[in-house]
């Protein structure tokens, strides 16, 4: 279906990969996987045509259908959200005029056989590209992605951008193309929209090569990675877990090969050296160094960085460290109108406790932080941080607050007074900001590093309540594991809101649902919660 063969890519001297080769076949599920500027985004570029390769070849098998979302959706507006999606195939749009154009001409009385000819021949091409059923289709895919049919026909530049990206991902979905490319289709969806995506990519008949940090959504999808890393791409014949697994046996196969080349070099280089001044050795000296020569090295790639803390130890809390009185939001909207959140919620979350608050996009998850932080009033009732609580609070806005004319180490200076320079920098470094990462902009950082220094600065001062709204946005999943561990040792109490589930997964011990203006309370973790409610 696809074939990529030999190919080799470079950007400003730097090279992304060489001589790299893969298939995908009709239907097949493949994840594509690699640290962040590997080139994965520049690979499906090259899949569609936007760049082209140094060398090497893209075959694809007869005339496929090809849809791309990425993450630039460029400006959407000018249409209802319901009519961006079906617009995702210009043709249809064409074709829908010209059938429109034909008809009222025969209305009109302009009979011809040629006439006649083109209206079949649109007809069918409108039939087979799926014009007939798109309206539905279209409203179907953005109701699974969380775009209510309330929502449907309002003006697309209404949504925020996160919304855009799904209307954007819906355009995609509903051509029902042969071959679909997706970048991070997960980013900006709740846990409800990524389970009915992940069941709509499992019943899509045609194939599929996307990249996501979402573990749990691959591993329920794929059946093949690709990796690129390290200017080299690699196929491994099986999910995220298979994958991870056997890239360690791999790397360990190739450790040993290497030492055993090593040593055979080494004693080689010994005999050259001994022997290389004796006229009676000459010929086997010369035999040796020919075959040194010809000797393919087998070079062992670093070990991929990934973030590498440990939270400090928190002071001890008491033991009731949040406690809910009878409460209640109630916001007002910009018509004056109010809008109520939740109410009567009373609930207590004990120390070392770590509580999922889950429910749909707009259920009032980070609103609930936010009143526990102290950041928003409550509208009726009490919430109440208990005794010697030190409260740690990250969002995915709290990027908002960085200033983007300083640097990484002056942010994290800034907010720690007591602490030497080479502290400041062995921190920094452990959140992957290494040499003159720490002299860069933040106005120049990418999402993912603005994320890290974050939650870095949670580190600088020991907290025992953790509150972290979305931690895991734009973090790799290599970073999220090492995360996930880290929460695992930290000796305080976390609530946590997350749309990855191996996260909540691997930490959840209580979940709180926010769901029909209430709040209710689930001991245990999140795949009893999951077995509980019904919603595995």
């Amino acid at each position: 279906m696809i074939t990529v063969s030999g190919l080799t890519k470079s950007y400003g001297g730097q090279v992304l990969y060489q001589n790299g080769s893969f298939f995908i076949g009709p239907g097949e599920k493949v994840g594509l996987v690699g640290p962040n500027g590997a080139g994965k985004t520049s690979l499906f570029r090259l899949l569609v045509g936007e760049e082209r390769p140094d060398s090497g070849s893209i075959n694809y098998a007869g005339s496929l259908r090809v849809c791309y979302f990425s993450q630039n959706v460029g400006e959407l507006k000018g249409r209802s959200a319901l009519e961006e999606v079906i617009h995702g195939n210009p043709r249809l749009g064409f074709l829908k005029t010209e059938i429109s154009k034909i008809e009222k001409a025969l209305e009109d009385g302009e009979y011809s056989e040629e006439l006649l000819e083109k209206l079949g021949d649109f007809q069918t091409e409108f039939e087979k590209l799926g014009g007939y059923d798109i309206e539905y289709q279209a409203a179907e895919v953005l109701t699974g992605l969380g775009v209510l049919p309330e929502a449907h026909h309002r003006p697309v530049e209404s949504f925020s951008g996160g919304w855009k990206m799904r209307i954007a991902l819906a355009k995609v979905l509903a051509q029902k193309p042969e071959f679909i490319l997706m970048d991070e289709p997960t980013n900006y969806l709740d846990l409800e929209s990524i389970v009915w995506l992940e069941s709509w990519l499992k019943a899509f008949k045609g194939a599929v090569f996307m990249t996501s940090h979402d573990r749990d959504f691959l591993n329920g999808l794929v059946k093949k990675i690709v990796e690129v890393n390290h200017k080299t791409i690699t196929v491994y014949s099986g999910n995220y877990d298979y994958y991870e697994k056997e890239r360690e046996i791999r790397r360990e196969q190739l450790v040993a090969s290497s030492e055993r080349q090593q040593a055979m070099l080494q004693k080689e280089e010994e005999f050259i050296a001994k022997f290389a001044a004796r006229a009676s050795h000459a010929a086997q000296v010369q035999s040796r160094v020919k075959k040194l020569d010809k000797i393919d090295r087998i070079e062992v790639m670093p070990e991929d960085q990934s973030i590498n803390f440990e939270f400090p130890k928190p002071p001890r809390s008491g033991n009731d460290v949040v406690k809910l009185d009878n409460l209640a939001k109630v916001y007002v909207t910009p018509e004056g109108n109010e809008k109520k959140v939740f109410a009567r919620v009373t609930g207590l979350v004990k120390r070392l406790e770590r509580v999922a608050v889950v429910g749909v996009n707009g259920a009032g998850k980070s609103t609930l932080l936010k009143i526990i932080s102290g950041l928003v009033d409550a509208t009726d009732g009490k919430s109440e941080i208990g005794a010697n609580v030190q409260l740690g609070y990250f969002s995915q806005y709290s990027m908002d607050v960085l200033n983007p004319n300083k640097t990484a180490f002056e942010e994290v200076r800034d907010r720690v007074k007591d602490k030497s320079d080479g502290y400041m920098r062995n921190l920094l470094a452990a959140f992957l900001f290494r040499g003159d990462d720490v002299d860069k902009k933040v106005s120049v950082l990418s999402g993912g590093e603005k994320s890290r220094l974050i939650l870095a600065t949670l580190l600088t001062n020991p907290c025992n309540l953790l509150i972290l709204d979305e931690p895991t946005n734009h973090l790799d999943i290599r970073s999220r594991e090492v995360l996930i561990e880290a929460l695992k040792e930290f000796e305080g109490t976390i609530m946590i809101v997350s749309h990855d589930r191996h996260f909540l997964k691997q930490l959840t011990t209580k979940v709180a649902q926010v769901d029909k203006g209430g709040v209710t309370f689930f001991d245990g973790s999140y795949d009893e919660y999951l077995t509980r409610t019904g919603n595995h």
